[in-house]
């Protein structure tokens, strides 16, 4: 490593310089968003100092040792071609393997497959980033949610089962997180049973519709409709992030009104043993988190 570069453990106080280079590349997070990723993994969120000036970040969240994410991998535009975000991501790996993690996953932009494919990354699906202006009063009205407002304990236990088929794996404390962010919705079948949720959240950019997870077309397209309403009425614009493998929910997107801002590529390093079901996911909970 490079003398003049120094990796440490990122802190609260370095979250304000850490949404600069958020905002420097244009990403929705919020300082919100930093906040829980840091409350979620403090071990294992990083900051790249270049002689003595910070320079980069990048965060992990661990889903028990079946999967990690690395998220939030940005270097100050000053400090690029010095090899900073490499030795990030290199650390951040280290840092995984030494949790005996088999898995680490990743939502990479056009602009970082390269680095991660040197690293061994492989892709595993395409997704799409959506977004649409919010519709005047005279627009298409949206329906409302069936059961709404902050999550409670007994149905955020609820859905876990099916969050887990779908996610691939357990993650209980980020939906735990996500729901105390704006509304919650859920929808259930003639048993009871949880078959689909969703919620949205406020972002520096627009507001950001998702996780969201449904048993079905017909339940992921109503979940999809009593979000939107309340989604579009805090902010002018929502950004949707769908894979691509999930055609019902691309239709939904395009009969909505939506268009194709960017793409993205989820990749894989490692023993993928619970790869989950993308063609039942209606949107990521985001690219920081999956």
């Amino acid at each position: 490593m490079n003398a003049a570069l120094r990796l440490r453990c990122l802190a609260r106080d370095d979250l304000a310089f850490a949404d600069t280079l958020r905002a420097q590349e244009g990403w929705n997070q919020t300082l919100r968003d930093w906040e829980r990723v840091l409350a979620m993994a403090p071990a294992g969120c990083f900051l790249a100092e270049w002689e003595g000036k910070p320079a980069g970040t990048a965060t992990t969240t661990i889903y028990g040792q079946e999967l990690a994410w690395v998220g939030m991998v940005l270097v100050q535009a000053g400090f690029r071609r010095r090899g900073i975000g490499r030795a990030l991501l290199e650390h951040c790996l280290g840092y995984l393997r030494g949790r005996g993690v088999r898995c680490i996953k990743l939502d990479a932009t056009p602009k970082g497959k390269p680095i991660y494919e040197s690293l061994g990354f492989r892709e595993e699906w395409t997704l799409r980033r959506w977004e649409r202006e919010r519709r005047s009063e005279q627009g298409e009205s949206e329906s409302t949610s069936s059961e709404s407002g902050n999550a409670h304990v007994a149905e955020l236990s609820a859905v876990a089962p099916l969050d887990t088929e779908v996610f691939g794996v357990e993650r209980s404390t980020l939906l735990n997180a996500l729901a105390q962010s704006g509304p919650f919705q859920m929808e259930r079948n003639s048993a009871g049973a949880a078959s689909g949720f969703g919620m949205w959240r406020p972002g520096a950019r627009a507001s950001y519709l998702g996780p969201i997870v449904a048993s079905s077309a017909v339940v992921g397209e109503k979940l999809v409709e009593g979000l939107l309403g309340a989604a579009e009425a805090d902010g002018a614009r929502t950004f949707w992030d769908l894979p691509d493998c999930n055609q019902a929910a691309v239709a939904c997107a395009a009969r909505h009104g939506f268009r194709v801002q960017r793409e993205l590529t989820r990749m894989v390093l490692g023993e993928n043993t619970n790869p989950g079901t993308p063609e039942r996911v209606w949107g990521l909970a985001g690219p920081e988190v999956g």
